[in-house]
């Protein structure tokens, strides 16, 4: 008998392991279908349960605030100035950068509580297909994030002083260090709160109907593009930023990397903006703004890709793996 008849004739169980192995690899866009109690509608019931959640976690910090403004002499023209304000970065009030960034960190624990109701345990599967935020790969990606992106500024900031434009660093408001500490502090969980959401719940909803990551990469943008209210210029960076993050999230089987994307980049410029180097206020770009940025998230994604291949980061979730490892997550969360 030839070795092509030998290999056409093999018992199917041969060659059944292999494909099953393969079968069982799941990328991140799809780690929904490992969720114990998956249906085609449950994370739709999630995003209905977050956001009850979420309203009831604003009420519950909005109307102490009300009752306050009412009580305390002055409060009532600080809150005015909250509702009509469209420029939260203001070193004269900074408590209005913690009133940016405080609801949007609140999504965090609406989504995670509404996603263990829900769809029960396995919430940990939102981070990554290890099924928890691997610290020691989220820390490696912020320094090079942090690398590349101080390149970036360095370059940008240097071209616009060789064009002529006046680059001065302030440090004299007295505010300045408060508004450092509050940058440092709500910066992390800030972002980390818009991948949740964005790159996370939205992500692995495209991908719990549609298997193409094309699919869960490039449908969640218009609406993380429509929470940003910049110029044209300005939403297409926003949303040049959207499709690396969820290609390094898909790429890199979580959300480390883009995580790491969304802080450095938020933090120097709200860094730089207290030092009076760059309008953090800003909502216009241009076409060079455009172009700039691109290439530095293109060159930090490539170089975080690479770098995970080589510390052997994992990109996909097997169902075995996967149930022991929520399991002691969901331990951990919830006692």
């Amino acid at each position: 008998m030839s070795s092509n008849e030998d290999a056409s004739a093999a018992p199917a169980s041969a060659i059944a392991p292999a494909r099953s192995s393969r079968a069982e690899q799941i990328p991140y866009h799809r780690l929904a279908h490992l969720r114990p109690r998956y249906r085609w509608w449950r994370m739709l019931v999630t995003g209905v349960v977050g956001v009850a959640l979420y309203v009831a976690m604003l009420l519950l910090l909005i109307v102490p605030l009300v009752v306050a403004s009412v009580l305390v002499p002055g409060w009532g023209a600080e809150m005015q100035v909250l509702l009509t304000t469209v420029q939260y970065f203001d070193l004269d009030r900074p408590w209005l950068f913690l009133a940016l960034a405080v609801p949007l960190i609140l999504m965090i624990p609406a989504l995670l509580l509404a996603s263990r109701i829900v769809e029960g345990r396995g919430v940990g599967l939102l981070s990554s297909v290890t099924g928890r935020l691997r610290m020691g790969w989220l820390g490696r990606s912020l320094l090079l994030a942090l690398a590349v992106f101080v390149i970036y500024f360095a370059v940008v900031l240097g071209w616009a002083a060789a064009t002529g434009e006046v680059i001065a660093v302030d440090f004299s408001h007295p505010a300045l260090w408060v508004m450092v500490l509050l940058v440092l502090l709500l910066i992390p969980l800030q972002a980390a709160a818009e991948e949740y959401v964005f790159r996370g719940y939205l992500m692995q909803l495209v991908g719990s109907w549609l298997r193409h990551p094309a699919f869960a990469i490039l449908l969640p943008v218009p609406l993380f593009v429509l929470g940003h209210g910049y110029d044209i210029w300005g939403a297409a960076s926003v949303g040049m930023f959207a499709i690396v993050a969820a290609w390094l999230s898909w790429r890199t089987g979580g959300l480390e990397a883009a995580i790491s994307l969304h802080i450095v980049n938020n933090a120097l410029i709200f860094l730089l903006g207290t030092v009076g180097l760059v309008d953090a206020n800003a909502t216009t770009g241009t076409p060079v703004d455009l172009l700039a940025s691109t290439i530095a998230m293109v060159v930090y994604a490539l170089l975080a890709d690479r770098w995970a291949g080589r510390l052997g980061i994992a990109r996909t979730a097997s169902r075995a793996a996967v149930g022991s490892g929520t399991h002691r997550l969901d331990r951990m969360l919830h006692g």
